[in-house]
């Protein structure tokens, strides 16, 4: 209902909001192939462990010619598909770039107002642009291979900058350790502050289970640090004002699209086309009397 965004989701969204702010999201990201669904399977097979519920939203890119997603991720976690601590809910990103579905804050909002203590959020796997899931979440996890490049080059891809945790997922193959002093050395040359929290290296084999623990004791510890020092209230505070600002462009677009049609719409996409007009000029008389 949440991915409508028409007024029966508006009217969810806003009995939502009031009863959430427990929640804590742990954002999973990085490149495609990387092993990200089999990390956060294991990640909820150990909260499950010790009897803690959870839920997941897997973010599936949708196709550009019929809007569809593949929704895969959920196929991936079907060991708990019975299990009511667990629950997993597939979205769309309806063509959104960032890595994440327009839906994403409202959806998480709402698990955690039904109680969901934790929320993991698993971005698509498409590279740089998956960057917007440090906005969305409380503890941003990167998750890279071993033999991901050099330092430079991970210097260039934004994932790098908002890591709260590397994860070296794959860690059974060989070039662990070059990965672990490439990412060590961008590092060093960031300009965290003394401190600052700095990004463990973890690393895991998903597909068995290892280093799981230890990826979550660096959650908790992140969460515990976070919390003390009032940066989980800043980024709390920036999330909301940035999802307001989303907001306001989202139902900008939606009224741009209502003004688009129409016979005034088809004569000056015609004056554009025949070059008797240019794009701007035609913009601005359909938006004569709107104020934009």
């Amino acid at each position: 209902m949440l991915e409508r965004g028409d007024a029966d989701s508006r009217t969810l969204g806003r009995l939502a909001y009031s009863r959430g702010g427990a929640a804590y999201t742990v954002g999973i990201t990085g490149a495609p192939g990387a092993g990200k669904s089999t990390l956060t399977n294991g990640v909820i097979r150990h909260l499950r462990s010790s009897g803690t519920e959870v839920a997941v939203l897997a973010i599936d890119p949708s196709s550009p010619f019929t809007g569809g997603a593949i929704l895969g991720d959920r196929v991936r976690m079907q060991d708990h598909a019975t299990d009511p601590g667990v629950f997993i809910r597939s979205m769309a990103t309806r063509g959104h770039l960032g890595g994440l579905s327009l839906s994403t804050p409202e959806a998480i909002r709402l698990l955690d107002a039904v109680g969901r203590g934790w929320v993991l959020v698993e971005t698509v796997g498409v590279g740089q642009v998956e960057v917007e899931i440090a906005g969305k979440a409380d503890t941003t996890v990167v998750v890279l291979n071993p033999g991901w490049g050099d330092s430079v080059q991970a210097n260039k891809a934004g994932l790098m900058e908002i890591a709260d945790i590397f994860v070296i997922n794959k860690a059974d193959r060989k070039g662990v350790e070059e990965t672990r002093r490439d990412i060590e050395q961008m590092l060093e040359l960031s300009d965290l502050p003394h401190e600052a929290w700095h990004p463990p290296i973890i690393a895991t084999v998903a597909s068995t289970g290892e280093g799981i623990t230890d990826l979550w004791d660096a959650v908790e510890r992140h969460r515990a640090e976070i919390t003390t020092n009032g940066l989980l209230s800043q980024r709390r505070e920036f999330r909301l004002r940035e999802e307001l600002r989303e907001i306001v462009a989202r139902r900008l677009e939606h009224r741009a699209r209502e003004i688009c049609t129409g016979e005034r719409w088809e004569r000056l996409q015609s004056d554009v086309l025949a070059r008797t007009t240019d794009p701007w000029s035609a913009a601005d008389e359909m938006l004569r009397g709107v104020g934009a």
